[in-house]
C-alpha cells in the first residue's frame, strides 16, 4: 500500500505543480477562463509527496476511516468544490439546484469554492488527514490523480450503494470503471474533462486537421500548432496517434511518445505548451490547431464561427473530477445523499446547462433539451454512444512512474 512521506517534492512534480499553476487547468477561472489559481502563493515544500517508502498514513485502512455520523442528528453537509463549478442564478449569489436539495430533504449545504489547484487543497487537508483527524469537511471534488492518490492512501471512505441509487444507475458507461476505482466504490463523477483537437478554419485556410500526425507532420503547420501542459491529455492524445493504448502504455511507449513530439519540437512545429491560454492563441489564429478542453471549445464556438472541433479516429482523452467523502467526515449519509441528488437527470441538466463539461449521467438529454436545446445536441457536453467508445483514460500510477514521467516531460516542455 502506498505511503505517505511528508514535506518533500521531487524536482519533476515541483515542475509539473508550477505548470499547473501558471499554464495549466489551475491557472484560471472556469467557464470564461476556468479554475482559477485564486492568488496567494503556493509552498512547494508544504505540499508533500507519496511515495513507496515513508510514514505510514494514520488511520490507514482498505475502506478509509469513518467517524460516527451525525447525519440524522445535524441536518447539514459541508461541500468543497472549485470555483466556477456550481449554477447560480441571475443574480450570481444563489445556487438553484442546492436549494432544492435543502427544501426537498431539510439538509442545509454549506458550500465553499475553496479548490483552487489539486495540490495546493492537498496540502490544506493532509495534515488532518494524515493525523486521522476530521478535515471539516463532508464531500470534496478532485481530478481524477488525486482521487486515486487519496483512495491509495486510504484517506476517503467507502461509499453506502443503498443510498446512492441513481448514481449507481444512471452513471455513464465511459465513467463506470476507471482502474484506480474499480466500480466506483470510493468515488463518483462529477463532470468530465475532454482533450480534442480544436481549429482555426480561417487560420488552417484549407488545411485539413484530423489527427496528432496532422499537427506534427504537416509542414504547412509549422510553428502554428500547440499541445498541453497537461501531462495526461498532451501524452494520452499522442499515444492514441502512435496506436497505443494510454490505459495499459509501457515505459518504452512513453519513451517513443515523447521522443516523437521531442522532434516537433526540435524542427519548430510545435509553436508552445500551453495551458488554456490557448483560448487567445486559437481565437487569434497564432495556433491553427491544438489540444484543447472541450468545456473551453463550447465557449470558443460560441464566440467565433472560425472554432471548431474533431475527434481523432485514434480517439480522445477525458479525465473526471470526482466526489470524494473524506476519512472522519460528519456527515457522511447526508453527503451520500447529495452525491445522489446530482445523479438525478433534471438536477444533473441544471449543472450541465451552466456548466458545459461532460455530463456523466445517463438520461440527461431530455431534460437539458428543456433548458438548453443546444447543449442537449452538443457531443462535448452529452456525448452519444459512438462518441462515447473513442473516449480513453490514462492509466493510473505509481509514485516512481509519476516522477520519472513528469521529469521527462518537464524536459520536453522546458518547465
Amino acid at each position: 500500500m502506498e505511503q505517505y512521506e511528508p514535506d518533500r517534492l521531487t524536482p519533476p512534480r515541483a515542475a509539473a505543480v508550477r505548470r499547473s499553476l501558471s499554464n495549466g487547468r489551475a491557472a484560471l477561472t472556469r467557464r470564461s477562463l476556468l479554475r482559477a489559481s485564486a492568488g496567494g502563493a503556493l509552498t512547494l515544500g508544504g505540499l508533500g509527496a507519496l511515495s513507496a517508502c515513508g510514514i505510514p498514513a494514520a488511520g490507514q485502512t482498505a475502506g478509509g476511516t469513518s467517524a460516527e455520523d451525525h447525519s440524522a442528528q445535524e441536518k447539514t453537509v459541508n461541500f468543497s468544490n472549485w470555483t466556477e463549478y456550481m449554477d447560480v442564478d441571475a443574480s450570481g449569489k444563489r445556487h438553484p439546484t442546492l436549494e432544492e436539495f435543502t427544501r426537498r430533504t431539510g439538509i442545509s449545504v454549506k458550500y465553499s469554492e475553496d479548490i483552487n489547484d489539486n495540490n495546493e487543497f492537498f496540502g490544506k487537508i493532509k495534515p488532518q488527514l494524515a493525523a486521522g483527524q476530521d478535515t471539516g469537511r463532508d464531500l470534496i471534488v478532485l481530478t481524477d490523480w488525486l482521487a486515486a492518490r487519496l483512495i491509495r492512501l486510504g484517506w476517503v471512505q467507502k461509499l453506502d450503494a443503498s443510498l446512492l441509487p441513481h448514481a449507481y444507475a444512471n452513471l455513464s458507461s465511459q465513467f463506470r470503471s476507471p482502474d484506480w476505482d474499480p466500480g466506483r466504490a470510493y468515488s463518483y463523477p462529477w463532470q468530465g474533462i475532454s482533450a480534442v483537437i480544436a481549429y482555426n478554419k480561417k487560420a488552417l485556410d484549407g488545411i485539413e486537421v484530423t489527427s496528432v500526425s496532422d499537427m506534427l507532420d504537416n509542414p504547412r503547420l509549422k510553428g502554428r500548432v500547440g499541445f498541453l501542459t497537461e501531462m495526461r491529455d498532451t501524452m494520452g492524445m499522442t499515444l492514441l496517434d502512435m496506436g497505443k493504448d494510454p490505459a495499459k502504455f509501457s515505459d518504452d511507449d512513453y519513451a517513443a511518445a515523447i521522443a516523437r513530439l521531442q522532434k516537433a519540437v526540435d524542427k519548430g512545429q510545435i509553436r508552445r505548451f500551453t495551458g488554456n491560454d490557448y483560448t487567445s492563441d486559437i481565437t487569434s489564429g497564432d495556433f491553427a490547431a491544438c489540444i484543447a478542453w472541450a468545456g473551453d471549445v463550447v465557449q470558443l464556438k460560441a464566440d467565433s464561427p472560425d472554432i471548431d472541433f474533431v475527434i481523432p479516429d485514434s480517439g480522445y482523452m477525458t479525465s473526471s473530477d470526482n466526489m470524494l467523502i473524506p476519512n472522519k467526515a460528519r456527515h457522511k449519509a447526508n453527503a451520500e445523499r447529495l452525491m445522489d441528488y446530482y445523479y438525478e437527470p433534471q438536477p444533473a441538466a441544471q449543472l450541465a446547462a451552466y456548466i458545459n463539461y461532460v455530463c456523466p449521467v445517463d438520461g440527461v438529454q431530455p431534460e437539458l433539451a428543456k433548458i438548453d436545446p443546444a447543449a442537449a445536441k452538443n457531443p462535448l457536453i452529452i456525448p452519444d454512444k459512438a462518441m462515447q467508445a473513442q473516449s480513453h483514460s490514462f492509466r493510473s500510477l505509481s509514485a516512481t512512474e509519476e516522477t520519472a514521467y513528469e521529469a521527462q516531460f518537464a524536459k520536453l516542455t522546458g518547465a
